[in-house]
């Protein structure tokens, strides 16, 4: 039984090794191919220029009008993501705490919320706009996209903050504290690091998806200066510039990928950074 259950735990590690081995292999395959494609078409000229005329058939200009408006479209939508998404964590383990199965309950729909593809959120955008009277446009880009990335939000920030030992809440309590004091007192200051981590995570997702704003956010080659103007993104200047016949354009495409991907990175690490700066702050029991 013994030798049988050593032979187990060896197959299951070797097959957690090659899951893992297989992983690695393919994000760094992807890496490689952007950057080899796009690194050689990258340059100054295209981070900081804004479409010209005929760029998309490999003329003059480049992405900083897609580079300011994603940035625009995905820090709005994550910060009503977070007015929205934050309260309702904390309501769930503060208030709730109590009625485990209407938790769980409202765990359930919120992961399949953030099952559901984002193109479905982006069909749901444009549909409320229709009924509204809206165009394509950045605001409309921002409702859709925190809708898509609240549940994402509010069930990374629930995870961290199921994580607070009830004595501490309990101690808090016995000292007089209200339930509001010690969800945005105690808390807060237990669990900001997560909480940070959840927010460029949300952060990430807005910025990389494409879908969702495909409908709503619309596409310009200027940078939008009020929330009523359409704005174009990252994601949909790769997809127009792959879409293109030309082969300096398609490298173009790719150096764009490079971009995101290095704001992707760049998110990864602070969000790592922030995680470990804040860790003092927790109360270890």
């Amino acid at each position: 039984m013994a030798k049988f259950k050593n032979i187990e735990e060896k197959i299951f590690i070797a097959l957690m090794r090659l899951s893992t081995g297989i992983i690695v292999f393919a994000l760094l395959l992807i890496v490689f191919s952007i950057i080899y494609k796009g690194l050689p078409s990258l340059s100054w000229e295209m981070l900081t220029q804004t479409p010209k005329g005929g760029f998309y058939f490999g003329k003059e200009g480049g992405i900083l009008n897609a580079i300011i408006g994603s940035l625009y479209l995905s820090a709005g939508a994550t910060l009503v993501a977070f007015v929205i998404g934050f309260p309702v964590a904390l309501f769930m383990n503060v208030y709730l705490i109590k009625y485990k199965r209407f938790v769980q309950m409202v765990r359930f729909f919120l992961d399949l919320l953030w099952g559901v593809p984002s193109i479905v959120y982006g069909a749901f955008g444009f549909t409320l706009m229709i009924f509204f009277g809206m165009k394509t446009s950045l605001l409309a880009g921002i409702v859709t996209v925190s809708l898509f990335i609240i549940p994402i939000m509010v069930r990374a920030m629930d995870e961290v903050i199921k994580t607070v030992p009830i004595g501490l809440l309990e101690a808090s309590y016995s000292l007089g504290a209200t339930r509001s004091e010690a969800a945005y007192k105690i808390v807060l200051r237990q669990c900001f690091p997560g909480i940070i981590t959840a927010i460029l995570l949300s952060f990430g997702r807005a910025i990389g998806d494409a879908a969702a704003v495909l409908f709503t956010t619309g596409y310009t080659d200027h940078i939008p200066t009020s929330l009523g103007q359409p704005s174009a993104t990252l994601p949909l200047s790769i997809f127009f510039q792959l879409g293109s016949p030309i082969a300096e354009v398609q490298n173009r495409a790719y150096a764009s990928a490079v971009v995101l991907t290095i704001i992707i990175l760049i998110i990864s690490i602070l969000s790592r950074y922030f995680s470990k700066r804040y860790e003092k702050h927790r109360i270890n029991f």
